[in-house]
């Protein structure tokens, strides 16, 4: 069965749909079948992924309301050899009929039931709230993997973020986890960037990722093209950090050594 995983932060701008995108093309480089889907009613993720997100018809919306099938509105992502579960901004009337309704928190996790073993990794985009889509993201995922900003105020956010998923853990989705944690927007000459990594290591260990993912221009340019970095330009540093991530996901899943070698350029 595929591993889900719900790419989740409540505070907004710290690359969480920069990291689902470019995580899901790395993966899929490295022969891993690979499922987006978008839960945050900005459909950024989809745009991402050079989709329309205004000409839907069938999105994840409908799919959380049970009026379509999930597997009736995946779409393929060209390029990038992976799959996604689109949104837009009807997204936002889901949450609302959803709180009106009997086992909301499930839906999501039974949506995806039947489509589940058609993928190796399935990489939920969760909105920067924690609210109704955010607890079906989490309900429905094995794992949460937190991107996380090196600044002061990004640690107080996660103590917050990190109770959300132990109640989860204790009501509804007794097997989540916590990933990992991953350090984006980087910038080595800041020393309070240093300072926060260094504090995320102290009280985490290795629930930190190795790959930290910098800032750069590459990664930040290629959603206005609708693609992945690795597909805007593979030598930046920002594409080759997601390809890094991508091989210590895999490593950490199976236990062995991967080299990011494995994973393969467009």
């Amino acid at each position: 069965m595929g591993n889900i995983i719900a790419i989740t932060n409540q505070k907004g701008g710290v690359g969480k749909t920069t990291t689902c995108v470019n995580l899901a093309a790395s993966l899929a480089a490295a022969h891993r079948r690979v499922l987006v889907i978008d839960l945050d009613p900005q459909g950024n993720a989809t745009t991402g992924c050079g989709i329309d997100k205004e000409s839907l018809e069938t999105t994840t919306c409908e799919v959380l309301l049970g009026d379509a099938k999930a597997q009736d509105a995946i779409c393929a992502v060209e390029p990038g050899d992976f799959s996604i579960l689109p949104g837009n901004a009807a997204l936002t009337v889901a949450e609302v009929r959803l709180l009106q309704e009997t086992g909301r928190e499930l839906r999501l996790r039974d949506a995806l039931e039947p489509v589940r073993g058609l993928y190796d990794y399935l990489l939920i985009d969760c909105p920067p709230t924690i609210n109704m889509l955010t607890l079906n993201a989490l309900t429905a995922a094995d794992g949460a993997l937190i991107p996380i900003q090196c600044e002061y105020y990004a640690l107080e956010g996660l103590s917050a973020l990190l109770e959300t998923v132990k109640q989860v853990r204790n009501t509804v989705n007794h097997e989540l986890r916590v990933e990992g944690l991953l350090r984006t927007m980087y910038d080595p000459r800041n020393r309070l960037a240093i300072e926060v990594s260094e504090q995320l290591i102290r009280h985490f260990g290795d629930k930190v990722y190795q790959t930290m993912i910098p800032r750069n221009v590459r990664l930040a340019e290629a959603p206005s093209f609708g693609r992945p970095a690795m597909y805007h330009d593979r030598n930046s540093t920002g594409a080759k950090a997601y390809v890094a991530l991508a091989a210590e996901l895999i490593a950490r899943e199976s236990g062995k050594e991967v080299n990011p070698q494995l994973v393969q350029s467009p």
